[in-house]
């Protein structure tokens, strides 16, 4: 059978049906049983059979996504969990990592504990406010946003926003992803941000290949033995080890290549936004996931970014902005 191609053109897509949301659109509702409960979410269809999940209610970040039926994310354990389960606590934040296509994380710490921030920081355990959803014509076809505003601030401390707006368009497999961090306080704060997106079956499979220009650091003893085959995807196995590598990108672009599904997901980004890149290869049992993790900075805590020199400063009164493609296309790059 023949892909179905949606008609991108207005006037001979209107003929066809009787409202737009037959093939497209965005679909707005709350999560409702368990941990998840309260969650805000906003499903994307972009007509392609291109689909993804936003969770207003969680850090802006995305949950589900599946292109014609095929998933592509990774979604863990604890499955999608409301703010208020947060354990803030040393590594408690992995009670609370769903995976899903995106974690955000930041904004005061990435990587380990230190100096009171937890794991990965708190900002992917925030409810969004001014949540807007919106759709429609306009000269480039039919497009579909979601923005809000994520606050991370405290008496005495921080006081930074992040508004993230997230495109998506009639009849393409990709969504475009902007976030701009802003200084509210009146004196400088750190900046620490990371794009954990996370990869899973059945995109990510035995015989897949990572594909990037890049020169590759092992983070440990345990990624130094791997560093050979840092690009290929074995099957799970049990007990195995996560490895994580640093890659020096000479282009703002990966891609996993799944030659038996006949797919590729791509990142695209701008390295002189997000300079550093981090790869985690975690293909045990039950925990089979490859994340492609751009970022302002490595995943080494807060302290050890200090110690070394590399700590980003945000000064009071400015604003950072940070671009993201995420795509999935049929065949190789």
């Amino acid at each position: 059978m023949q892909a179905f191609q949606v008609p991108r053109e207005r006037n001979i897509l209107l003929k066809h049906i009787g409202g737009i949301s037959q093939i497209a659109g965005a679909r707005r509702y709350r999560l409702s049983d368990g941990a998840c409960a309260g969650v805000e979410a906003v499903e994307i269809r972009t007509g392609s059979g291109f689909t993804f999940t936003v969770l207003p209610g969680r850090g802006m970040d995305i949950a589900w996504a599946e292109y014609r039926g095929i998933p592509l994310s990774f979604l863990s354990q604890t499955g999608v969990t409301a703010p208020q389960y947060y354990d803030s606590g040393g590594s408690g934040w992995l009670r609370s990592f769903f995976g899903g296509l995106l974690t955000t994380c930041g904004l005061l710490n990435v990587g380990p504990p230190c100096e009171g921030h937890g794991l990965h920081g708190r900002i992917s355990n925030t409810a969004a406010e001014n949540v807007c959803v919106s759709d429609g014509w306009d000269e480039d076809g039919y497009t579909v946003t979601v923005s809000g505003r994520l606050r991370e601030a405290s008496m005495f401390g921080e006081n930074l926003t992040l508004t993230r707006t997230i495109t998506a368009k009639l009849g393409e497999s990709r969504f475009t992803l902007e976030d701009t961090v802003e200084n509210h306080a009146f004196t400088p704060s750190p900046l620490m941000l990371l794009y954990h997106f996370n990869l899973g079956y059945p995109l990510l499979d035995e015989g897949c290949e990572l594909v990037c220009q890049s020169n590759v650091t092992p983070r440990d003893e345990t990624a130094a033995k791997g560093v050979r085959e840092y690009a290929k995807v074995d099957a799970p196995r049990a007990g195995r080890p996560e490895e994580v590598f640093f890659h020096d990108m000479q282009a703002g672009e990966v891609s996993l290549v799944n030659r038996k599904l006949g797919l590729t997901a791509y990142l695209r980004y701008n390295p002189r936004e997000l300079p550093c890149f981090t790869q985690w290869k975690q293909l045990g049992e039950g925990e089979y996931v490859l994340g492609l993790e751009p970022g302002s900075c490595n995943p080494v805590s807060q302290t050890r970014s200090r110690e070394d020199g590399t700590l980003d400063i945000l000064q009071a009164g400015e604003k950072r902005c940070f671009h993201i493609e995420f795509g999935v296309m049929e065949g190789p790059p």
